[in-house]
């Protein structure tokens, strides 16, 4: 397989990546065959995949644009993927110029393209960093240089909590980044769940089990799982709902079902 210029040495490009799954659902083209053939493998159980990867990075887009209007101007997205159209910076730093973006990804591909994204942004860079070590990306120079930790920040945890299995205690990790941020900080997390696939469990577990085959296991959990997540946020009107019921822009009923796979929330520190 040749090695496109844009492919890291430092990767290996015969085993496939979520990220860059993620992209190739999106419509992206940073990717590689090993990762379009774990995608459409998942996508025979769960023909909706790309829908719900749509849904979710709509939802981010409301909800930066509601942390922006709402006068948050720090955002750190952990688990930020590969860049693609309206991704945080742009959307932040449209409703709020200035606005400061730190992006968090330990895939060597994502962090490559997001730098060659933010060439020339001085409000924007990316830190390559694993969402387990949370002190690596607190103290990060590029987090050190663009977010003020004592003035509000918009936390984003937007389809990667359910890439960590429990024994790694994503909770724990959660609850050490919500600790260091300052009153007024706003969580916005969506996690996969079986409640709302509108397919029964035991196909959509068949996707499921694709991921577990890369050595990436998709962790459903429950809306109650989810939920603990925002321990110690005062939840942000609707709720934890599916991600065409957060702030939609456009009917939910016109949304395809697939949207309303897995939950969306916002929280807010006290």
């Amino acid at each position: 397989m040749e090695r496109p210029a844009w492919a890291p040495r430092s990767i290996d490009i015969s085993v496939p990546s979520v990220s860059r799954i993620y992209d190739f659902y999106l419509g992206g083209s940073h990717n590689f065959e090993v990762d379009r053939e774990a995608a459409r493998k998942a996508m025979e159980f769960m023909p909706g995949l790309p829908k719900i990867m749509q849904a979710n990075r709509a939802l981010m887009r409301r909800a930066v644009r509601f942390a922006a209007d709402e006068g948050i101007s720090q955002f750190l997205d952990i688990g930020s993927g590969i860049p693609t159209f309206g991704n945080v910076h742009e959307v932040a730093q449209t409703v709020r110029p200035g606005a400061r973006v730190v992006y968090v990804d330990h895939d060597p591909v994502a962090v490559a393209h997001s730098q060659a994204v933010l060439d020339g942004n001085t409000d924007a860079d990316v830190v390559a960093a694993d969402l387990l070590k949370p002190q690596d990306i607190l103290s990060s120079p590029q987090v050190e240089r663009l977010i003020d930790l004592n003035r509000p920040v918009a936390l984003l945890l937007v389809a990667i909590l359910h890439f960590v299995e429990d024994a790694d205690d994503p909770y724990g990790a959660v609850a050490e980044l919500s600790d260091a941020l300052a009153p007024g900080s706003l969580l916005v997390l969506t996690h996969a769940s079986y409640e709302g696939i509108p397919l029964p469990a035991e196909r959509a577990g068949g996707a499921v089990d694709v991921y577990k085959d890369i050595r990436n296991p998709l962790i459903m959990r429950s809306r109650e799982e989810i939920a603990r997540f925002f321990e110690g946020y005062d939840m942000v009107e609707p709720g934890l709902v599916p991600m065409p019921r957060w702030r939609p822009e456009t009917a939910p009923e016109d949304e395809d079902p697939y949207a309303f796979s897995g939950f969306a929330g916002v929280g807010r520190t006290a």
